[in-house]
């Protein structure tokens, strides 16, 4: 628990002031029994004047409107400081999934991380505010309050304290078999939410294969166990509830007897034995309430468990010491070179293959490189590692001959762009989805608009014209609303729009016609001069965006040449392009033809598609 005086310590100031008033209020509700023990003792035993009864009364009248005025102060002093800490620790929280690499965020679900930068952070931030406080309010009011006991009736205040040695058993007690049902609902609370986020997500499909009725069963028993977890830590909360307070009232009731037997015989007075149980009800109160508290520090510390978890995540994938800038790109645009790139999977098994072996590939100053293979032989893997969103595991990436990991990863970014073939759009406006990668402030509000505008039209998303409000419309979620190819032509005017030396593209115009990828295929061949672009391609049209060709078989690069010339020459190359174009067939022997027609989709200048066959 002491992690949280990272976030804690500018706060702690105002919440030891609300400690302090939060104290003080006890003492002055155990004042007042010692003001009775005086009144019992003086006015109305010997038959006082009236006023001394009234002065008493005055005075108990005061202390209680101070005690209500420190609890004021307690509420105004602390609640503040913890909302404070905890916004501060979520978005230090945001930060960090930022920051982590994508090798993280493969194996975290994103239920789990969102009820730790939620309910968790709530959980802490209750704890700190009142939890904290109230703990050690609560255990001084208690230790001070059996002082005063004693100095009261030290008979019956031996008593009293002699009953405190269960209670302190069983806190421990509690402790052990509260901690870890604790974790475990909170546990199961982030795995609920991400069954919630992956359902809503998945929604269409459910409801497409009819298996809402599956999810919902499967939902429910999650909910259950949850339900099973919450109710055995309510069980265990009642079970140390009632001995704190069945404990302390027995420990009075035996009190009472003893205690009117000695005022009977002279060794007590009347009015101490009053102070006494008045003091015992205002230290019952704390006392009962350690258990609440108890169960709250353990699930607040179940909860910053967790959420530390998230913030010690070892990050492999850092800025390095004293980052290089890349150098000014020449006058035809930078140059992209691979040398020995291995990549194996931070959770592949021991002994497994690595994904990449070996890849030795130059992508000239702005040149269009394709690269071409059959599903599972690294394409994607290759195209994420030149933006550095997973780092090689052998060899190295350059970028105008600096290995991209001496470059800030802010500026690699900026340098390098990407268009997935799966297209994330964010809940904002088609404007700000387009120019997520531009410094608008620099650029201007009319050329940012400008370069929106072109960037669309490059990638063939006129459509956006005919949005309610144009390019001011606001998506939904992961942009659900609009159709596989209208999110892949706003993603790819995300990456146009980004001006980046160099330009990845991950099959990006999977999800469009024949016609419309013909159309987008042109004006990015226009559009790219001057940019250094590596295409993965799983169709064949997409080849003719290309100068050059690269296949990759097995993790390796195989053949690199243009499209003509690996036709006639490589036939790997010749049963990738009839997989991809026909179906997969069985690869033949080096040197054996095509059993069948080779058909390619070819873009002419008219913007038609025409087939040709090729052996």
């Amino acid at each position: 628990m002491t992690r949280l005086l990272r976030w804690a310590r500018p706060a702690l100031p105002r919440i030891a002031a609300g400690g302090v008033a939060s104290l003080g209020a006890s003492l002055l509700a155990l004042a007042v029994p010692q003001v009775l023990r005086e009144v019992v003792n003086g006015p109305l035993l010997t038959e006082g004047s009236r006023g001394a009864v009234v002065q008493a009364a005055a005075l108990v009248l005061v202390l209680g409107v101070l005690e209500a005025l420190l609890v004021w102060c307690r509420r105004a002093f602390i609640l503040t400081p913890g909302t404070t800490v905890e916004r501060q620790m979520r978005t230090d929280l945001f930060g960090r999934l930022l920051d982590l690499p994508m090798a993280f965020h493969d194996r975290w679900s994103g239920g789990q991380l969102l009820s730790r930068a939620m309910s968790d952070l709530g959980m802490v931030r209750r704890w700190l505010a009142f939890g904290l406080v109230m703990l050690v309010v609560s255990a001084t009011t208690a230790v001070v309050g059996v002082g005063l006991m004693i100095a009261t009736a030290w008979q019956l205040g031996l008593v009293y304290l002699a009953g405190a040695a269960p209670v302190v058993w069983l806190g421990f007690r509690f402790r052990e078999d509260y901690k870890a049902v604790a974790r475990q609902a909170r546990d199961q609370a982030g795995d609920l939410a991400t069954t919630v986020e992956e359902s809503v997500h998945g929604i269409r499909v459910l409801k497409a294969f009819g298996r809402g009725g599956d999810a919902l069963e499967g939902f429910a028993r999650q909910a259950e166990d949850l339900r099973a977890t919450e109710i055995q830590k309510a069980r265990t909360l009642s079970r140390v509830s009632f001995a704190l307070g069945a404990l302390p009232e027995a420990v009075l009731a035996v009190s009472l007897g003893l205690g009117v037997w000695l005022a009977a015989e002279g060794a007590v007075s009347v009015g101490a034995l009053v102070a006494f149980f008045a003091t015992a009800a205002v230290v019952n109160a704390p006392v009962e309430r350690l258990g609440q508290l108890l169960a709250m520090t353990l699930d607040a510390r179940a909860a910053l468990d967790r959420y530390i978890e998230v913030v010690d995540a070892p990050n492999a994938l850092t800025d390095p010491p004293e980052p290089r800038d890349l150098p000014e790109p020449g006058r035809r645009g930078s140059r992209l070179v691979l040398a020995d790139v291995r990549f194996r999977h931070p959770t592949a098994p021991p002994g497994a293959r690595d994904v990449l072996d070996g890849v030795d590939l130059v992508v000239e100053p702005g040149e269009t490189m394709a690269l071409v293979g059959l599903t599972g032989s690294g394409k994607s893997t290759l195209a994420q590692l030149v933006p550095r969103l997973y780092d090689v595991t052998g060899g190295s990436v350059l970028v105008d001959g600096v290995d991209v990991r001496e470059v800030a990863r802010d500026d690699l970014r900026r340098a390098v762009a990407v268009a997935f073939e799966d297209p994330l759009l964010f809940s904002a406006s088609v404007r700000e989805n387009v120019l997520l990668g531009v410094d608008e402030e620099g650029l201007g509000p009319e050329a940012a608009d400008t370069l929106a505008r072109e960037a669309l039209a490059v990638a063939s998303a006129g459509f956006v014209d005919a949005l309610p409000h144009g390019m001011d419309t606001v998506i939904g979620e992961e942009g659900l609303s609009l159709s596989g190819g209208q999110r892949q032509r706003i993603a790819l005017a995300r990456a146009v729009a980004a001006r980046p030396r160099v330009l990845v593209l991950d099959d990006p115009l999977s999800a469009l016609d024949v016609a419309t990828e013909a159309a987008v295929t042109t004006r990015l061949r226009a559009t790219l001069t001057g940019t250094t672009t590596l295409v993965v391609a799983h169709r064949p049209s997409t080849v003719a965006l290309a100068d050059r060709v690269a296949v990759l078989e097995d993790g390796r690069v195989t053949g690199v040449g243009r499209h003509s010339d690996l036709l006639a020459r490589h036939p790997h190359y010749r049963y990738v392009l009839t997989a991809l174009g026909s179906g997969p067939r069985e690869v033949p022997a080096p040197g054996e033809p095509l059993d069948g027609p080779l058909v390619l989709d070819e873009p002419v200048g008219d913007g038609t598609v025409r087939s040709r066959g090729d052996r």
